[in-house]
């Protein structure tokens, strides 16, 4: 199970973008659209980490800032404050609430995404994993090494990037503009074939010595790492 994180964002279209970005990355989320209701929410459960938005109907981020480090269980939550205020002093008014970080809007999406990778790798370390894997494939974050029943699989950096996104979720099915968006990034412009060459790259690249194609074409759909992936031999019909 990946961290558990938390956002209090009453723009829909944020949170939806907030909770597509997270969950790319393995992290179990939540999406609150009111300050006065996460107040209640995060009594009853604790995420590992809280994205919050400073403007909130019911109660400001600030305040449920404060409320919540001001309480024992919440003392060392990791805080994320987003907000349209850029001037200094309301950022020094945030941290000093207790917010552990300060994004302003509007921000760089992968940005935020390595601010909550940071955050939370120095808040509970051992629930970050630097390690992915399917069946006899096993991926490294940390020495960006990819191998393959034991032997090492040469990538480039867009096939890596591409594998390690999709054993973030595997059995789920990737359009080709959501693996453009979480791969390439949503202000880099590339044409929607180039998903195709680079997955046949990367097939070509873990599947040789006759393995068995752990990636799934879903015709109409995109494409998806197979969640039953075992690994080794190739059956023939």
């Amino acid at each position: 199970m990946g961290a558990r994180v938390t956002v209090v964002e009453d723009e829909e279209a944020l949170g939806i973008l907030l909770r597509y970005n997270l969950e790319a990355e393995g992290y179990e989320v939540e999406v609150i659209a009111r300050g006065d209701e996460a107040d209640i929410r995060l009594r009853e459960e604790m995420p590992d980490l809280l994205i919050l938005d400073w403007m909130l109907p019911g109660l400001s981020g600030v305040e449920l800032c404060r409320r919540l480090r001001m309480r024992p269980e919440t003392q060392r939550l990791p805080i994320i404050l987003l907000t349209a205020r850029g001037e200094e002093s309301e950022r020094v008014q945030g941290l000093a609430v207790g917010a552990d970080d300060y994004v302003v809007k509007p921000f760089s999406t992968p940005e935020l995404m390595a601010r909550v990778r940071a955050m939370l790798r120095r808040a509970s370390p051992e629930r970050i994993s630097t390690r992915l894997g399917a069946g006899d494939l096993e991926l490294d974050r940390e020495t960006h090494r990819v191998r393959r029943a034991g032997r090492e699989v040469k990538l480039g950096p867009t096939e890596f990037r591409l594998l390690e996104f999709l054993l973030q979720a595997p059995g789920r099915v990737f359009s080709r503009e959501q693996l453009l968006d979480g791969v390439w990034g949503r202000d880099v412009y590339v044409d929607e074939r180039t998903v195709d060459v680079h997955v046949g790259r990367l097939r070509r690249a873990i599947n040789r010595g006759n393995r068995p194609d752990p990636i799934r074409t879903v015709r109409g759909a995109g494409y998806s790492l197979d969640e039953t992936f075992t690994g080794g031999a190739s059956r023939r019909a």
